[in-house]
């Protein structure tokens, strides 16, 4: 849209793994006059670029793209045509069934935050998942079955080696640090809102979290579910808890990175940044384990393999901010202010919610034996308004924030 304000012609290309054919399609073409062009993986890139400045290819290109994609936005109104709503009151009254009066939530061994300033990276190494890692590497397959696959295995294997050397120097000469603030506090649900309170008297609010809930219908028996739903209601008289966190790795990376590129090493530089993606994730999964077992010890007998901690068979979820079960970046707001994220860890948000240092990680602990992980997917008008509404911010604003779970065209 600011392309197109400004009069600009030059032409596109998008991708990358959270972009898409539709959603090019149907979200961002029709914002531009000139080609917008969704390009699978990078090695297609310069296919696409030699047609689009060719005098002889760009015409014949682009018309055929474009007819592409007005049968991919045809087939999209098609399937949203179909889909069936339901209000708002009727996804709430098929809210996610829990027997609150036979629940006694477990009260943490502190309320309020714990700030972990220097945190040893030596005890992250074993929560590493590395499928992640190779990935990053546009080397698909699951560790350690990669190592065994015909075409990949012996890179994967190299590759693995070279990661494994710089992480044992990362550790030993502390390359990075690690740093990390936890808040763990009373709560209640409020519609499908989060009231967080000051202390156990539960009189001052102290912010309140929102939530969006799944709106489409649901097949027979499954529920139209929202994070609230892991949250006993205010009015049940149970007095529950929440948990927040920030973590990070990533502290004096761009230092190192800096020094990698000034010698114009490329895969060093990529290596320390993959490296520190991993051990930031690590963090936040060593952390959750502590939070479950220790400060809030809702688990307090848990015993899992780290195999176990991948596949998430732990009890309670730790869900992020712009992530489907609650895709509102704008809630990062709340916890950064709630918990002073910034002057406590270093820990910066950019104007679109992205964290810095990026070797982040940000999210809300839900301890409920119940609670999962869903995608809210597409929401009506009626929930934007509303949503916007609770939240004390413009519809426009709640529309741009939301935009990839409208559910009808703004």
């Amino acid at each position: 849209k600011e392309m197109q304000r400004l009069g600009m012609d030059k032409p596109i290309m998008i991708g990358g793994a959270t972009t898409s054919k539709a959603h090019t399609a149907v979200k961002i073409d029709p914002h531009y006059d000139k080609p917008i062009v969704w390009v699978k993986d990078a090695s297609r890139a310069v296919g696409v670029a030699q047609s689009l400045i060719s005098p002889e290819l760009q015409e014949k290109f682009v018309a055929k793209l474009k007819m592409d994609y007005e049968g991919v936005r045809e087939r999209h109104i098609s399937r949203q045509s179909q889909a069936k709503w339901l209000t708002l009151e009727q996804a709430r009254a098929n809210k996610t069934k829990i027997d609150w009066g036979n629940y006694k939530p477990t009260v943490p061994s502190f309320t309020g935050t714990k700030i972990f300033d220097d945190y040893p990276l030596q005890e992250l190494v074993d929560y590493i998942d590395w499928t992640p890692f190779f990935h990053a590497w546009e080397l698909k397959g699951s560790y350690p079955k990669i190592f065994d696959n015909e075409e990949k295995g012996e890179e994967a294997k190299k590759l693995f080696a070279d990661a494994k050397g710089m992480l044992n120097q990362i550790v030993a000469e502390k390359w990075l640090q690690a740093k990390a603030i936890i808040g763990l506090y009373p709560a209640n649900a409020v519609g499908d809102d989060i009231e967080i309170y000051k202390d156990e008297s539960r009189t001052e609010v102290l912010t309140t979290f929102h939530n969006l809930r799944q709106q489409q219908e649901r097949p027979k028996g499954k529920p139209n579910r929202c994070l609230t739903d892991f949250i006993a209601p205010k009015d049940s008289g149970i007095k529950d808890y929440i948990g927040i966190f920030v973590v990070t790795t990533g502290i004096g990376i761009d230092e190192r990175v800096a020094e990698y590129e000034k010698d114009h090493d490329d895969y060093n530089a990529i290596m320390i940044k993959a490296l520190a993606d991993r051990l930031a994730e690590a963090f936040a999964e060593r952390m959750h384990k502590r939070v479950r077992k220790e400060f809030w010890g809702y688990t307090a007998d848990e015993q899992l393999s780290s195999n176990a901690l991948i596949k998430e068979e732990y009890k309670g979820i730790r869900p992020a901010a712009g992530y489907p079960a609650c895709p509102d970046h704008t809630e990062k707001d709340l916890i950064w202010a709630l918990m002073d994220v910034k002057a406590n860890t270093g820990i910066l948000l950019t104007e679109a919610k992205a964290m810095v240092p990026t070797a982040a990680v940000s999210g809300i602990y839900y301890g409920h034996p119940d609670s999962s992980y869903f995608a809210v997917g597409k929401i009506s008008r009626e929930q934007t308004e509303e949503y916007a509404q609770r939240k004390g911010i413009s519809i426009s604003d709640a529309e741009y924030w939301l935009a990839p779970s409208l559910g009808y065209e703004t």
